[in-house]
Formats: structure tokens, sequence, C-alpha cells
């Protein structure tokens, strides 16, 4: 008998299939069921690995090499580029039936995405508040896809990662050891599922026959959009929520809020909720979180902070002060991939009272039992503390970032978004056909050409930045006004690109 070892059987590729469209419904038919070949060892001919593994190797080098040039080469390129009509046509190809080769699917994606993102990896890229990512927390989630990890639960070391990071955000905003949290999708989960955190300990605090028919929160104008859709959502809706004027700085009225508490309770609501705002979506402004987190606790209120991108400012000795009271929040809602520079998306949620955090989600299934030992052991798991039993590891790609390059180094990296943010005003403040229509709290410039009829000749501007390809700012209105609005949080943003920006609306201005 030959002595060499036994092959894998190959399964011919061809096998019979049709595509059923009826009924509005698509499927897969095979006229034979596909045979299951096996070698001594095992595996099987249906798997998805690779039949040559260095080919495969050499191809992932190939791919990962692709995507160095591409960052390395990023402010050779424009900003953004519209997708031609062909690209765009070419996402209309049919259902992929049959296989094809891992090369030629990378081809496609050099040929028809890579070249058309939305522009957040460039310096020059300031429209909304979009973080550049960085290549260490690019290489984690690239090993995250290896490992391909469920962190909704189970004892493994992945979800130590996570336990860990929980603990290092504990010690940046000075929660207590009993704090709890998780990752999310960003901070418009995080505000929503804090909501509904405060609105269970609440309702658990007043007794088991209370309703939440007459609950009301509170949070100013200024605030993000997703705080009144939390309140849709969690059934408490839209009206419930109180919108505060801000100040000349947009930041919350304090005495307008104490007197809206005061006329709510008088007239037979129940506040429940303040949200206060670390960085406004429109201009950046930091609401007195020291004086929100007196008044909630004057008020016995729970105290929410939607700190998106501004929280993260914790992380600057000298923007910290700004966010003095940040520790006395009852729960906090912020995004690594903003100022963070982590890849998208890792957002966050920390809760004080981690009790009432777990007692919110967990919800006991036999398929979930927990054990002392075995692979089911070390509860609580992520799963009691949220929404998602699926989650992925973005947990990972955070880790990368923190440990490669350190809070010091993401501090000096705020604090430089922050000076060109400052050196954008005063260019703007320089030039007679420029305004500045908001005072600029942190990395946030809101300003205009004042040319004719100045709402259609500012928005003209942007859309003529975005589509040469040399800067692309956002707009936003400021007291009725269209705004052009630079937010500068990418790293790789400079000086240069600040003033490019400005010259070119200056051109632009003056050709309109």
């Amino acid at each position: 008998m030959n002595n060499a070892k036994t092959r894998t059987k190959r399964i011919p590729k061809t096998t019979s299939q049709r595509l059923y469209l009826g009924s509005g419904r698509v499927g897969l038919a095979r006229s034979e069921k596909l045979r299951t070949a096996q070698d001594v060892t095992g595996s099987s001919a249906c798997g998805l690995d690779p039949e040559d593994w260095t080919e495969s190797r050499v191809q992932a080098h190939r791919m990962l090499d692709d995507l160095f040039d591409h960052l390395e080469g990023l402010r050779d390129g424009p900003v953004w580029r519209p997708l031609p009509s062909a690209v765009r046509e070419s996402f209309d190809a049919p259902l992929p039936i049959a296989p094809s080769e891992l090369s030629a699917v990378h081809e496609d994606f050099l040929r028809n995405i890579l070249p058309y993102g939305n522009g957040n990896l460039h310096p020059a890229f300031m429209g909304w508040v979009h973080g550049g990512g960085n290549l260490a927390g690019m290489l984690g989630e690239m090993l995250a896809g290896g490992l391909n990890a469920n962190l909704g639960g189970r004892d493994h070391a992945p979800i130590e990662v996570e336990r860990q990071i929980l603990r290092w955000v504990r010690q940046i905003f000075g929660f207590p050891a009993t704090a709890t949290g998780l990752f999310l999708t960003g901070s418009s989960m995080a505000n929503f599922m804090g909501l509904l955190v405060a609105r269970h300990a609440t309702l658990v605090e007043s007794g088991p026959d209370a309703a939440d028919c007459s609950l009301v929160a509170y949070a100013s104008n200024a605030v993000h959009g997703c705080v009144p859709q939390a309140m849709e959502l969690s059934g408490l809706g839209r009206a419930a929520l109180r919108l505060i004027p801000v100040d000349e700085a947009g930041r919350i009225r304090l005495d307008i809020l104490s007197s809206s508490i005061a006329a709510d309770r008088a007239a037979g609501f129940r506040p429940f909720l303040i949200v206060g705002t670390a960085g406004t979506v429109d201009i950046g402004a930091v609401d007195d979180i020291d004086g929100l987190a007196t008044l909630a606790e004057r008020e016995n209120l729970w105290f929410h902070v939607d700190g998106a991108f501004g929280a993260l400012a914790i992380l600057s000795p000298t923007l910290s002060p700004l966010l003095a009271g940040l520790e006395r929040s009852d729960s906090l809602a912020f995004d690594f991939h903003k100022w963070g520079q982590v890849p998208y998306d890792a957002g966050f949620l920390l809760v004080r009272d981690g009790e009432a955090h777990q007692a919110t989600f967990a919800s006991p299934a036999a398929y979930l039992r927990r054990e002392a030992r075995g692979l089911a052991a070390n509860s609580p798991w992520p799963c009691d503390f949220g929404i998602d039993l699926s989650r992925g590891f973005r947990a990972l790609k955070t880790w990368f970032t923190l440990k490669t390059y350190g809070l010091a180094k993401l501090g000096d990296v705020i604090d430089n978004t922050c000076a060109l943010a400052r050196r954008l005003e005063a260019r703007v403040r320089a030039e007679p056909s420029l305004e500045l229509l908001a005072p600029v709290a942190l990395n946030i410039v809101c300003f205009r050409h004042r040319g004719v009829d100045p709402d259609s000749l500012n928005a003209r501007i942007v859309a003529d930045l975005h589509e040469s390809g040399i800067a692309a700012p956002s707009t936003t209105q400021i007291g009725g006004q269209l705004a052009i609005r630079a937010a500068i949080v990418n790293h790789r943003t400079a000086a240069r690109d600040v003033d490019a920006l400005v010259d070119e609306v200056l051109a632009l201005g003056s050709r309109r």
C-alpha cells in the first residue's frame, strides 16, 4: 500500500443550480444535494478555507499593501470625488451565485470603492465630526476580523479586552469601580440606552405602580437630534423633552432650566432626566457640566451627558477644565471614533450605577445559562448591559489605538485640532469678505462669505469645494443664516489645509 498522505477528494465545481424569482423572494435551488467529501483528517470540501494557503497569503499581503499605499498618499489626492455613473451602475450587478477569485473581488474594490470614500481620512476633510482613523486601529480591526469573536458573552480573552478598556474609561472620566459600560455603534445608540437606564431607575425608585406617562426630560435646544429621537423610540415621545434655550456661547441656560423643572412639577409632570452636552453638533459648545450636576442632584434627577466628541477633551490638560463636573454625571455617551481617531465604529456608554444598568437590560434565558466553569462562566456578560447579543470586537481596534499611541499623544492631537480652529478663526476675522457666525469653543468654526444672497452663495461655495477635491467642510444654520462649518477632527490636518480652505472660499466667492 502506498504510504503517501491521503489527499482530499475534489468535488466538481459545477453543480446544476437554478435561481427562482417570484413572490418577491429570491431562492437558490440545487438540482442535487451537494455531497460532502472528507479525508481522514475530517476536512470538508464544502468549507470556505482556501485550497492554496500560500497564494491566499500573497493576495492578503497585496491587499494590505494597497491600503498602506492609499493611506501614505492621501494628501496627493482629492478629499472627495463624486461617483461616476458607470461606477454607481456597477453596484446593480446581479446576485453572485458562482464563486469569484479573491484577487478579482479585490480589483473590483480598488476600482469602484477605494477611490470613492466619504473623504474623512483626508487631512482636508472638515465636514461633520468624523475622526480620521489610524494605522494601528486599522490593523487591530483586521485582527478582530480574523478572530471573528462574538462579544455578547461567554468566557474568552476578547471580553477581557473590553473589560480592560472599561476600567481605563472609568479612570479617564473619574467614575467609580462599580460603574459599568460597553461598546456600541456610536453615541446615538449610547444616548438612547442611557435614557432607558434613567427611565428604568426612576420607575424602580417610584415603586411598582409607577407609570411613565408623566415623565419629562430636559436638554438644550442645541442638543443632537438623536436625543429627541431616543425619546420617541423609548415610548415617552418627543413632546416629553423640554428644549431649553442656550446663552450667547451656546450653553444651556441653567436659570430657565430650573424654572422649567419647577413649572413641570407644579403642573403634575415628573421630571426625571437632564441631558447635558459636551460639544454641541453645530458649534462645539460645552454646557456648564458642573452646574448641571449640581442642579440634577438638588432636583434628584438622572444626569446624562452626550459627550459624543467633546468628552475626550478630558485627555487634554488645557481643555479638561471645560469638563469639570463630568465625573459627577450618572451616565456618559461618547465616541472613540471621533477625537479618539479609532476606525469606525466605536461608541461607548458609561453608567455610574452598574446595578441600575444591568437591571435595565438583563434578560435571562435558558440558552444563556451561566456556569461556574467552562465557556459559559465569568458572568455578567456584555449582553446583560445592552440590547445586542451578537456583538463585534470593537474593543480591539480601540485597544490597539490606546496602547500604540498613548493617551498623552491623543491629547496632543485634540489640542492641535483646536489650535487649527483658532487659526481658522483668525483668518476669517482678518478677511473683510468673511464673517464669523459663532464663537469658537473647541474645534468647530462656523463662518460665511458676505457676498450677495449669502445663503445661496455659501451653499454653492461648499458644493464647489467638495467637487474640487480641495476641502470638504459642511453647512449648518446659525441664527437663521447658512454657515460654512469646518469641524477639524482629523489628526492629519495641518495649517496648510486650513489656509487652503480659506483661500479657496475667497476665490470662489470672488468668482461667484
